[in-house]
């Protein structure tokens, strides 16, 4: 990817990331863009904890799956934008902690198919631990950039 195109790549996944709700409702944030990878983090809060105090499944979930979507997204052409076909989550500890991160890569980058994975953390007391691994598959589909609505 050439330089422009990286920085032209990053536009518009922060556009993209922009219009979703439910990041916004999450309170999760855009950490770092790279091709391939993306990293988005959100702070605990009561709003999107379960029942034992830990941050929720569901919240987890789509961090991770934002996080790989947007890293298949940068590596996509203009005007081309990106939906999750299928995605498989394993919890591997409860996600204490005070800060919450989903590290999205690339695998492998298709014309029409990509695969992704996502590693989430929770960050506590000056140490971070892998609190779940997100595997998915995601998919071009044209004229669906999602910015230029």
């Amino acid at each position: 990817m050439r330089e422009n195109d990286e920085g032209q790549a990053e536009k518009r996944v922060r556009a993209s990331f922009a219009k979703q709700g439910l990041m916004t409702t999450l309170g999760a944030t855009i950490v770092d863009i790279a091709p391939g990878r993306v990293e988005i983090a959100l702070e605990p809060a009561p709003a999107i904890s379960q029942q034992h105090g830990f941050v929720h499944a569901g919240a987890l979930s789509a961090i991770a799956d934002s996080a790989a979507g947007y890293a298949a997204l940068s590596l996509m052409h203009p005007g081309q934008g990106v939906l999750t076909t299928e995605f498989k989550i394993n919890f591997l500890e409860p996600a204490a902690g005070n800060r919450i991160r989903a590290i999205g890569t690339v695998m492998k980058a298709g014309r029409t198919l990509t695969f992704a994975q996502a590693e989430v953390f929770a960050e506590a007391d000056g140490r971070e631990r892998l609190i779940a691994y997100f595997t998915a598959t995601m998919m071009a589909v044209e004229g669906r950039a999602g910015i230029d609505d």
